[in-house]
């Protein structure tokens, strides 16, 4: 292999889209699993109201695409439609939540932005559960 080359390996491809759904699933689990347990535990919720659903609302919504989606991501499920929550908190997170912070702030959640972006564009690749559909889907059409 040499640095210069233009051709593209796809199993290294499959193997890096399978690291990185790893480790970009259990990074944001981090980040969802203490929003449930603050949604579980009730009480009053303190917590960023976007469109204006209320807070307690806002909050499963988060937590859905933090801890929901991440768990898909991981497996490799649904990959595309999980991605898209994910970005769309993302977004929301990096754009309106943190929009007049510094950038600092913004980081983390424009970092992980634009690695859904990329994993929405690849797919799950091959080591996935969507990839072992698609394999036994494509199988089937003989």
């Amino acid at each position: 292999m040499t640095y210069f080359n233009s051709k593209t390996n796809l199993v290294l491809i499959d193997i890096v889209l399978l690291i990185v759904r790893l480790f970009v699933g259990f990074a944001m689990l981090s980040h969802g699993f203490p929003k449930l347990q603050m949604l579980l535990e009730g009480g009053d919720i303190k917590f960023f109201d976007f469109l204006g659903l209320g807070p307690k609302i806002s909050l499963g919504l988060t937590v859905f695409a933090e801890f929901v989606c991440s768990i898909f991501l991981i497996l490799g499920l649904f990959t595309r439609i999980a991605v898209g929550f994910l970005m769309f908190t993302m977004f929301v997170a990096g754009f309106i939540v943190h929009g007049s912070d510094a950038f600092d702030k913004r980081e983390i959640s424009l970092l992980y932005l634009s690695i859904y972006l990329l994993i929405m564009v690849l797919g799950a690749g091959r080591f996935s559960i969507d990839g072992m559909i698609e394999k036994r889907r494509r199988a089937s059409e003989w």
